[in-house]
């Protein structure tokens, strides 16, 4: 039976997210229900002076849709999914997940990949992500970090317009927007983002009909391999904006799992990596957490907190008197 009314879709304002939102809305489309775009301006996309560590997460680039569909000025709320947090407000659900797009990092360089090959050379990498930084400062420590903020293309016009030798984004943002062609070079050797590549559909989890109307839109393996990985990055308490990097993909019946955490120099790595049959699968990031953390892994959740509250000092200094 076709929806009668029209669905409103809420989405930030960037040509990605427009894009992940549109797709979503002909895929409704094609299921015989109509839809129209609702633009909601959020506060990571307002903020662009501030690391995402400190502003809460990437938290910041949810929260205002998850208002606008608890106000009910919007049905649905169309995300990356690596940036809802792991845990959802009380009353909203993740209805569906779409097929994922390649999760891998890619390498944007401004000059070519030259850089890479000098010995002991300290090359600008920029990245928000203390994902990203820390498994590069791993392989390159010889190198700098320096933050950047922005949509895909304030991001490339801020590389051209620097010193910087380069910067990474996700593949899949790129290939949404046509722009893969900017791609330099491949990250097969670092891990993504939990649920990177991936699109994820929020609503209001009272709304049964919506519910089963977005759950026609999932795509079942993402969906698991997705669970997976939050699942991993929630036993970690390592937030969204952590150095943990993690990856689940299905291959002959079964699920193929890696994972990573970092000090945020990158100075040192815990990995791990299992597999087993998809039936058996559903507890597979949990236990692979607590595999880590028991490898000394905990000791980087440490640092985090550390690292976050002398951020959290530095820009917020108490006030004279305070202890």
């Amino acid at each position: 039976m076709t929806e009668t009314r029209t669905l409103i879709i809420g989405t930030r304002d960037s040509k990605l997210a427009t894009w992940q939102a549109g797709h979503v809305s002909q895929k409704l489309q094609g299921l015989g229900h109509h839809s129209r775009l609702e633009f909601v301006k959020t506060e990571g996309d307002a903020v662009l002076d501030t690391p995402l560590h400190l502003m809460g997460g990437k938290g910041v680039f949810t929260k205002a849709l998850d208002e606008a569909l608890f106000n009910g000025d919007i049905d649905i709320a169309v995300h990356s999914f690596k940036d809802i947090p792991t845990t959802l407000p009380e009353g909203l659900a993740i209805a569906a997940v779409l097929e994922r797009e390649d999760p891998l990092d890619v390498l944007v360089t401004r000059n070519g990949l030259g850089f890479l090959k000098k010995d002991h050379y300290q090359g600008v990498i920029a990245t928000s992500s203390t994902r990203r930084a820390s498994q590069w400062l791993n392989k390159y420590p010889d190198h700098n970090i320096v933050d950047i903020r922005g949509n895909v293309q304030t991001r490339l016009r801020k590389l051209s317009e620097s010193d910087w030798d380069a910067t990474i984004f996700a593949l899949a943002g790129l290939k949404r927007l046509g722009l893969d062609d900017q791609a330099d070079l491949k990250l097969d050797w670092m891990l993504p983002a939990p649920a990177q590549g991936a699109m994820a559909v929020m609503t209001r989890s009272d709304d049964d009909r919506l519910v089963r109307i977005l759950g026609e839109l999932s795509h079942k393996e993402t969906a698991l391999c997705t669970r997976i990985e939050r699942d991993f990055l929630f036993m970690m308490e390592a937030g969204c904006s952590a150095p943990v990097g993690a990856y689940a993909f299905i291959e002959d019946g079964m699920v193929n799992f890696r994972a990573v955490a970092l000090m945020p120099d990158g100075s040192e790595r815990f990995d791990i990596e299992d597999a087993i049959s998809v039936d058996n699968a559903r507890e597979m990031g949990v236990w692979t957490a607590e595999e880590l953390l028991s490898q000394g892994a905990d000791k980087v959740i440490r640092a985090i907190r550390k690292e976050e509250a002398d951020e959290e000092r530095r820009h917020h200094p108490p006030k004279d008197g305070a202890k």
